[in-house]
């Protein structure tokens, strides 16, 4: 529940307390929040304060706001303007094989749990991605594509937190993948990998697709 605040730093605290309600299940996706005036009374906080809060809340893509209709907490957070785990390593000087060591340890776990849970609508979209990759050669778009390739095997596992992480750092495999020239220096080989890739999951083979995600990123 909402308590009073008392602290320095307002805005903080009362974004804590909004994303404590969010922990707790108090408040869950598309739930609309309490009006300012609400917030700022149960707050015991000036409006001001509630107001940054908000905004802070919203740049970071916990709540969206209507115009006319209140603030409410994001249904889709794939729509958010941020990806957290993306933009701090980046201004920490990002390198290439973190990046690289880190897809190593959660995609092929990532597509394994995929073959056992993926729907055919699921793998009729990878195979989609994979036709639009394979008609481009344009390096930008070939790394968007590939990017989302994967992104969609990680939503495919059925499991929230890993496509969560995956999506936080898609700018960063994006950067990753056009940086290696891989569809400029291996495209044919890709192509195979990423048919292999889409054949084991519609089999629903786990050991298969392990190795073919472990073999694609040793490339």
């Amino acid at each position: 529940m909402l308590s009073p605040i008392k602290s320095t730093k307002i805005y903080e605290m009362v974004m804590e307390q909004i994303k404590e309600m969010v922990k707790k299940g108090e408040l869950k996706s598309g739930d609309k929040l309490p009006s300012e005036r609400e917030l700022s009374e149960k707050l015991e906080v000036s409006r001001a304060s509630i107001r940054e809060a908000l905004k802070v809340l919203q740049i970071l893509g916990l709540i969206e706001t209507k115009h006319g209709d209140g603030n409410f907490i994001n249904n889709n957070f794939e729509n958010s303007l941020l990806e957290p785990l993306s933009i701090v390593f980046l201004l920490f000087g990002s390198k290439s094989s973190d990046v690289l060591e880190f897809r190593k340890i959660l995609e092929p776990v990532a597509a394994a749990l995929a073959a056992k849970n993926i729907t055919t609508e699921q793998i009729t979209e990878l195979k989609e991605i994979a036709e639009q990759l394979n008609d481009t050669s344009d390096v930008e778009i070939c790394a968007s594509l590939d990017k989302k390739f994967h992104y969609k095997i990680a939503q495919a596992s059925g499991n929230q937190l890993i496509s969560t992480v995956m999506f936080s750092i898609s700018s960063l495999i994006e950067k990753y993948i056009e940086n290696s020239k891989i569809h400029t220096v291996n495209k044919e080989l890709v192509k195979i990998h990423h048919e292999e890739i889409c054949r084991a999951l519609e089999m629903h083979d786990t050991a298969a697709v392990t190795d073919s995600v472990k073999e694609h990123l040793n490339l």
